[in-house]
C-alpha cells in the first residue's frame, strides 16, 4: 500500500479522534478476547499454553517449570492440574526424589502446543505494517517498564 492509499486517522470516524491510550486498550482487549476464545477452543488457558511451551520435548520438573515461567510454583501447580485433566501432560513421581514430580508432555499436548503455535496468525487481524507495529509495542513496554520499576 503506498502512502496516498494509507488510511487516515479521519477514515475512521469518531475513533480516528480518540487518544492514543484509549486506541492500545481497546485494541488489546479485542486482541485479548479472540485470543482467549481460540486458546478456549483448544482446552488452554494462558498459562497453559506457556506452560506447554517451557516444557518442550524434554521431561522436567514442577519448580524448574515454575522458575522458566516465573510464577510461584503454586501457581504452576494450578496450571498444571487443568493440563493434566485435559491430558496435556504426565506428573509421575521422580524415581531418585519422590518428593517431585516429573512433567512430561503428551501426544495430546504436542498437539495443542503445535496448533497453538499459529494462533496469532490465525487470530489476529491483518495489519499492513505488523513489523511497525511491533516496535512500537516494545517501544511503549520498555518504556512503561523503566518509568514503573526504575524510579
Amino acid at each position: 500500500m503506498d502512502e496516498s492509499q494509507e488510511p487516515k486517522e479521519e477514515d475512521h470516524g469518531p475513533m480516528g479522534e480518540w487518544p492514543t491510550g484509549r486506541l492500545l486498550s481497546t485494541a488489546s482487549r479485542l486482541v485479548e478476547h479472540a485470543w482467549l476464545e481460540a486458546l478456549d477452543e483448544l482446552g488452554l488457558s494462558h498459562a497453559g499454553l506457556i506452560a506447554l511451551h517451557l516444557l518442550g520435548e524434554e521431561p522436567t520438573n514442577q519448580t524448574d517449570l515454575a522458575a522458566r515461567a516465573r510464577v510461584e510454583n503454586q501457581t504452576m501447580s494450578r496450571t498444571l492440574d487443568r493440563l493434566e485433566r485435559e491430558g496435556y501432560i504426565l506428573r509421575e513421581r521422580d524415581a531418585r526424589d519422590r518428593r517431585r514430580h516429573i512433567i512430561t508432555r503428551t501426544a495430546a499436548g504436542a498437539a495443542a502446543w503445535q496448533s497453538a503455535r499459529t494462533l496469532e496468525a490465525d487470530v489476529f487481524p491483518e495489519i499492513s505494517d505488523p513489523h511497525a507495529l511491533r516496535s512500537a509495542l516494545l517501544e511503549l513496554i520498555h518504556a512503561g517498564t523503566a518509568r514503573r520499576w526504575h524510579p
